[in-house]
């Protein structure tokens, strides 16, 4: 197609010594292919973001050191969570999720349903994402990451102080979809699971300094609104 074009616009070329300017324009801009749609795709910009309603679903498992059998359980919650996307090409995109949460944290098993305290945490994740663009509307994707799970404003309840949940990095699996109910608007469904265990320490009046670990594992199950710049 390059050397048609080539050709075609040579003659015009040679014409545009003594022709106007406006009809040598005119011409050319007739011969002159018009863009692919993989080179209207490839011109739109390649950010995206979406808003979700983020359920944060928790493992129950975790350790006490010293005392055999008792084990750790912790909240689950919903929370708003924003994500931004850059999309490296159509079919490779890396997408970070911002958004912070928290959750109490009990003791179980051979100590029984203690509420020890709560602990907020921020847990951004950062994944590489592969796009499949090979049905229309309905945009699937799947992706892996890392994740650093961020600790603070931790508290605890009567019979406890010093809780101390270390920050720590998880890895991190995705697997979703966007459905593009225009060009810029769409919805998209994602689920991701993060693969968390860290260490933690309290001081308890009972049984003095106690530490062990917290094997959280959340599953990250959103829904929301997605953008296409």
């Amino acid at each position: 197609m390059f050397a048609t074009v080539r050709k075609a616009t040579l003659p015009l070329a040679i014409l545009c010594g003594v022709l106007p300017g406006a009809v040598c324009a005119a011409d050319l801009a007739q011969v002159a292919p018009a863009p692919t749609a993989e080179e209207a795709i490839a011109a739109a910009s390649p950010w995206m973001i979406r808003v979700r309603a983020l359920g944060v679903l928790t493992h129950d498992s975790g350790t006490i050191n010293g005392v055999p059998g008792a084990g750790l359980s912790y909240s689950d919650t919903v929370i708003p969570e924003l994500d931004i996307s850059y999309f490296f090409t159509d079919n490779i995109a890396a997408e970070l999720i911002l958004g912070t949460t928290f959750s109490r944290i009990n003791t179980t098993g051979a100590l029984g349903e203690i509420d020890v305290g709560k602990t907020w945490l921020l847990p951004p994740t950062l994944t590489l994402q592969y796009h499949f663009t090979d049905f229309g509307a309905f945009k699937p994707y799947v992706g892996a990451g890392v994740n650093y799970s961020l600790f603070y404003h931790q508290s605890e309840k009567p019979g406890f102080s010093n809780l101390d949940v270390k920050n720590d990095f998880g890895a991190a699996l995705q697997v979703g979809f966007d459905y593009m109910v225009t060009k810029n608007w769409g919805v998209n469904f994602d689920v991701k699971k993060i693969f968390l265990d860290t260490k933690w320490t309290a001081t308890s009046d009972a049984f003095g300094d106690i530490s062990g670990k917290a094997k959280i594992d959340p599953w990250l199950v959103g829904a929301g609104v997605t953008y296409r710049f």
